[in-house]
């Protein structure tokens, strides 16, 4: 009754994922990470170095860096050792013992330890909500959205999610941040999230969409009263971008040498011309500092106010 051995499969790419039935935006003002059951003992099956254990852990930690950077909280679950047949109850039945009581079963793997402002909940059944107090930590952040991750996608991952469905907290069943015993378990799981309880998206993606939703939100906060950009919102929509202080970008770096992509270079002309500033991409690219790009907004800028439905997407 132990868990099976897991043979290596390819993690299902964005291409591969089902149509989701909602349309719901991740929001890092609403959002909680939820890292379900990556102890060492479910992730012992699988074999090491390859898929898709090997994308699994890089991709929660990019969604767990991501998500602190953004003040979303983390909440792990981790299973206790030593259960006794009383606390395993029915699981006893189809998967026996469970984790021993020694330290290395138990404990999660060190790609992903905790921190100290992490909340690590001891999980007891299938769904994180069940015999935990994940609901009432929720509820007393503010917070209505669960991202989840983790292990087995078909079974904890799975069930966490509709229970988050059927109390009103927006599950996103993030596609390959999660794994599975077979490649058709984990294809199950996907199909069953996007039709009937959550939005089942890859990573890549969660994070844009986490990404646009923090930058609206700076828009919409420090919007000058005249609705004009400024100097300082210029310099402070990227050094987001660039994920650095404000006050530790010089006037005349290379931003692109400081890696200013073309990606985040594009999204901030589109930002831009929102607030009235016809610029092109070529225009900053030729002179990628803040004293250049300054130069050219402040003479291309129209005395307008952004768009109110850009606010609103």
């Amino acid at each position: 009754m132990a868990i099976p051995a897991i043979k290596p499969y390819p993690m299902p790419g964005a291409s591969e994922l089902p149509i989701n039935k909602v349309a719901w935006t991740p929001d890092p003002k609403r959002a909680v990470l939820l890292i379900h059951d990556m102890q060492q003992y479910f992730l012992d099956p699988f074999t090491a170095g390859e898929s898709p254990v090997v994308e699994l852990i890089e991709n929660i930690r990019l969604l767990y860096n991501r998500c602190s950077e953004l003040g979303i909280p983390v909440v792990y679950t981790a299973q206790p050792g030593g259960q006794t047949p009383e606390q395993r109850a029915l699981l006893q039945d189809f998967w026996g013992p469970g984790i021993n009581d020694g330290p290395y079963q138990k404990q999660i793997v060190s790609e992903l330890t905790p921190a100290n402002a992490d909340i690590v909940l001891t999980k007891w059944r299938y769904s994180a909500f069940r015999k935990t107090n994940l609901l009432d930590n929720l509820q007393e952040k503010g917070r209505d959205q669960l991202l989840i991750c983790g292990v087995y996608a078909h079974i904890g991952c799975l069930l966490t999610a509709c229970d988050a469905f059927m109390l009103d907290v927006q599950p996103f069943f993030v596609a390959d941040a999660v794994a599975d015993f077979s490649l058709d378990n984990h294809k199950m799981a996907l199909k069953y999230a996007a039709e009937r309880c959550a939005v089942t998206i890859p990573t890549q993606r969660l994070l844009e969409e986490l990404d646009q939703s923090s930058t609206k939100a700076n828009d919409s906060a420090t919007v000058s009263a005249n609705g004009m950009l400024t100097e300082r919102m210029v310099r402070e929509q990227v050094a987001e971008l660039l994920q650095e202080a404000p006050s530790t970008i010089g006037e005349s770096d290379n931003l692109i040498d400081r890696g200013l992509d073309s990606v985040r270079l594009m999204s901030l002309v589109e930002r831009w011309r929102r607030f009235g500033a016809e610029v092109a991409f070529v225009e900053l690219a030729e002179r990628p500092t803040l004293k250049d790009w300054w130069k050219l907004l402040s003479l291309r800028q129209q005395l307008v106010l952004p768009n109110a439905d850009y606010f609103a997407l």
